[in-house]
Parts: structure tokens; C-alpha cells; sequence
């Protein structure tokens, strides 16, 4: 059967089977107050709010160790060991990939609900060993519980907020993973800050990251839970009052009768081996392309070679990490007012054209032979101007997009397979860039990244949905037109 994608609203019947009759119409009764003008946001709001305290932990412990490293190092008996300090940091890394790899399957399993509140509980346990271990195998066993959280959480909050977001405003809502985590990055350099003046501080700034975690795992108690998986696993009536809650009674006909447009789901869980091959391929294929190209465009090396720029022109390294932290944070504010104004793929692609061009500014400056100090300035300006491009679509606008343009039935390991790229392509630029920067120089490397995002903005171009303003049923249809 091919569907159709019209704006008509299907009769809402109480059977899931019943459902499945997509010839039957009903037009929208104009009468029903209210209606037509589209759901309030501010019902969904505070749901939205609590899903993204996750992606506040997450930059919170991305950046809780910066400043405190070397008293962590002192008071643990490991101090100039630089394989044991990068340990600390990276270790999350391998718990972050584990924990997403799984963040589809639990996320399926049991509930959105669930999954937040299991992923906050190894980031407090992990949290607490981290505090009190007075052994480096603590503090690296610490971490990688909280790496763990940290890789289920965020997938699962991208899943959530796009299911429970008004068509209107989920652009905006999906912006604030994005604001939330420069946030957690802020205030974990802002807890830091006295680390150096107050004994064993460090250890205050691990207690604190078990606060939002505690908060989150209990508000999550009177959130909605996602309408689109209670339907998906066949609950029809308790995704009715999920969209009575979330939307209000009057767009629960409406909200329901566009589920009933979704991929016949046949009661079998999706492998992920079936994400391989198939109808599905093609939407999974540009998803784990789409971040690969996000951490190949040089993102996580500026942040690592920052400070050392910074300090070439006498820039102290907190302040340098607080420029960094308000240029991101300012364009993720500007994106979360234009992303359902301008769409998803213009801010991606023009973020991706920004950040080549603020590449190449960096390649350019990296020619310190003839441009003397100028070449430092130009450097700093583009590295700058490359976080704040960045974070103008290329950093919030993937974990908004994937969900949206993948079918409800594979939607939550869909976007777990395609996180896990993302974690795995970090590895590896993190562990090979030092080793690039001094076989090439700054400026082949530079011009390196500045290509890749050229190109990641011709894949936009070329291969992205724009899904601005549509239902995910409505988006869902037109990709099953497309095939």
C-alpha cells in the first residue's frame, strides 16, 4: 500500500488494528475550541526540562576534571603520570560508547522513564566512589560508571524530547541539550575554580555532580512518559493520557490519529543487525555519516588545543575556557531561536560552511613565519568563530535531527547505533590528533578538517530531510514515499 501525506486527521479508533485502516477520514472538526490553533508549549515544557539535566551532567562531568586533575593526581599518588591523567579523563569515553551502544535496547525495553532514571544511577554511584576513592583504581572505576550514564542518557533524551515536543517548538526543545550541556561545562569550570585554594576541593566538585542526577532520577517519577512508545508497544489508552498531559484534551483525537499514520509496528523487537541492511539502511546510513563528519570536522581538537593558543598571547587558562564556554553557549542560544524559523538543514549546512571557513582562518594563522604575532590573533578568532559556528547547527541540530527522520520502530537503537559513531570517531581524533598536528603541521591538518566540512556541507545539501515544522508521522511518510 502507498500512503498518502495529506494534512486530513484519521478517525481515532480504541484498537491498534483498527488503527491500521488509513483509508478511513475524518475531517478535523473546526469546532473543537482550540484545535486548530496547534498545542501549547507549556504543557510539555517542564517534562522537556527535566529529560535535559542529563545533558547537563554530561558537560558538567566532560569538564569536572579539567581544573582539579592535578590535585586529583597529588592526593591519589599517581602525580606526573601522564598515562594515569589521561586515564582520568578518557576513561568515560569507554564507559560513554558502552552505555550507548545499550541505550536503544533499554530505551525500547523499558520506557524513556525508566531509562533516564537507570542512567542516573550509575552517574551517582560513580559520582560518590569518584569523592570518597582514595586509590587511582577508585577514581578510574568512578568514571567509568559515570561514563556509562553518560552514554545512555543522552540518546535517550534525544528520543524523548522529539516524542513528546509539539511539531511547533521541537527544534527549540531540542535546542536545549545543546544549551544544557555549555551549561554543565560552565559550572563545572565555575565549581573548580577554588580547587587550588581549598584542600581536597576536587572532591566537593564530584559530590555536587550527584545533585542533578538525584533530581532528575526523582522528577522523572511525575513526568510523562513518550506517547510514541506506549503506542508502539501497543498501551493506546495510556498514550492517550500521556498526550492528554503533555498536549492537553483537545489535540489528544489529533495527536492519536497521527500515530495511526505510523509503520505498522508487528510486535517483534528490531535487531540491530536488521539496521544493516534493508528499507532502513539508507536513513541509518546518513544518520552515522552525519556524526562522523560532526567529530571529523576537527570540533573535539580545538576544544584539546585551545588553552595552549590562548596562552600564546597571554591569555590566562580559566579565562581561555571561559571565552570557549560563552561562545558556544551564545550559539546555542541563537540556534534555539532559529531552528524552527530557519529549519534544521540550513542551520546544519551553514554551520558546516562557518566552521570551514573558520578552519581555514586557523590554517591561515598557523603560518606564524610570516605573519608574526598577527597569526596568534588569527588563531584565537578562528577558534572562536569555529565553536560558535559549531554550535549554531552542527552541534545541536544532529541529536534533534536522527530522531525525527527515523521510523518510531526503529527509532531507539537507530539512534543508539548512530551515537555510538559518534563516540568511536571521538576516540580516535582525540588519540591520533597530537600525532597528526606534529607529522603534518598546523596548517595540512587544519586544512584537513576544513575540507571535511565542506564536505559534510554538500552531504547536507544533498542528503538531509528538512522536517521544520511536521509531525514525526508526517516525516516518517514522506520518507516511505521516497523509497
Amino acid at each position: 500500500m502507498r500512503w498518502k501525506l495529506n494534512s486530513s486527521v484519521y478517525k481515532r479508533v480504541p484498537s491498534r488494528e483498527a488503527a491500521m485502516e488509513p483509508d478511513v477520514e475524518t475531517p478535523m472538526r473546526m469546532t473543537d475550541a482550540g484545535a486548530s490553533a496547534g498545542p501549547s508549549w507549556r504543557m510539555s515544557l517542564p517534562h522537556v526540562c527535566v529529560a535535559t539535566l542529563t545533558s547537563f551532567l554530561f558537560g558538567y562531568h566532560s569538564g569536572v576534571v579539567n581544573e582539579p586533575l592535578e590535585s586529583i593526581s597529588a592526593d591519589l599518588g599517581f602525580s606526573g603520570n601522564t598515562l594515569a591523567e589521561g586515564l582520568v579523563v578518557s576513561i568515560c569515553l569507554g564507559g560513554a560508547f558502552i552505555g550507548c551502544l545499550f541505550s536503544g535496547s533499554i530505551a525500547d525495553g523499558i520506557g524513556r522513564r525508566r531509562a533516564f532514571q537507570l542512567s542516573a544511577l550509575p552517574m551517582i554511584i560513580g559520582a560518590a566512589i569518584s569523592a570518597l576513592t582514595n586509590s587511582l583504581e577508585g577514581m578510574l572505576l568512578g568514571r567509568f560508571l559515570v561514563g556509562t550514564g553518560m552514554g545512555l542518557g543522552p540518546p535517550v533524551a534525544s528520543l524523548y524530547i522529539t516524542e513528546v515536543s509539539p511539531p511547533s517548538v521541537r527544534g527549540t526543545y531540542g535546542s536545549f541539550v545543546q544549551i544544557a550541556t555549555c551549561l554543565g561545562i560552565i559550572v563545572s569550570l565555575l565549581i573548580g575554580t577554588p580547587v587550588k585554594d581549598i584542600d581536597r576541593w576536587w572532591r566537593v566538585c564530584f559530590w555536587v555532580a550527584a545533585i542533578p542526577a538525584t533530581l532528575q532520577a526523582l522528577a522523572m517519577e511525575f513526568c510523562a512518559e513518550s506517547p510514541q512508545w506506549l503506542y508502539k508497544c501497543g498501551r493506546t489508552i495510556e498514550a492517550e493520557m500521556q498526550f492528554e498531559k503533555l498536549l492537553g484534551p483537545v489535540h489528544v483525537k489529533s495527536a492519536m490519529a497521527e500515530l495511526s499514520r505510523s509503520e505498522r509496528d508487528d510486535g517483534e523487537s528490531v535487531k540491530y543487525s536488521e539496521l544493516f541492511y534493508g528499507r532502513h539502511f539508507n536513513v541509518v546510513f546518513i544518520g552515522g555519516v552525519l556524526f562522523a563528519l560532526q567529530q571529523l570536522s576537527g570540533i573535539n581538537s580545538i576544544f584539546y588545543f585551545s588553552s595552549t593558543v590562548f596562552r600564546g598571547v597571554g591569555v590566562p587558562a580559566n579565562l581561555a575556557n571561559i571565552c570557549m564556554g560563552i561562545s558556544n553557549l551564545s550559539g546555542s542560544i541563537i540556534a534555539m531561536v532559529l531552528m524552527d524559523k530557519l529549519g534544521r538543514k540550513m542551520l546544519l549546512s551553514g554551520s558546516f560552511l562557518g566552521m570551514a571557513f573558520s578552519m581555514g582562518i586557523q590554517a591561515v594563522g598557523a603560518n606564524r613565519q610570516y605573519l608574526g604575532s598577527t597569526s596568534v590573533y588569527l588563531s584565537v578568532g578562528g577558534m572562536l568563530l569555529f565553536v560558535l559556528s559549531f554550535s549554531l547547527g552542527a552541534g545541536p541540530v544532529p541529536g534533534l535531527l536522527l530522531p525525527e527522520i527515523f521510523p518510531n520502530k526503529i527509532r531507539a537503537k537507530a539512534v543508539a547505533l548512530c551515537m555510538s559513531v559518534h563516540w568511536i570517531v571521538n576516540f580516535f581524533v582525540s588519540l591520533l590528533f597530537l600525532r597528526l598536528l606534529e607529522q603534518l603541521g598546523p596548517q595540512v591538518l587544519y586544512t584537513i578538517f576544513s575540507s571535511v566540512c565542506v564536505v559534510a556541507a554538500i552531504f547536507v545539501r544533498r542528503h538531509i530531510l528538512e522536517t521544520k515544522g511536521k509531525t514525526l508521522q508526517e516525516i516518517e511518510v514522506s520518507l516511505l514515499q521516497a523509497q
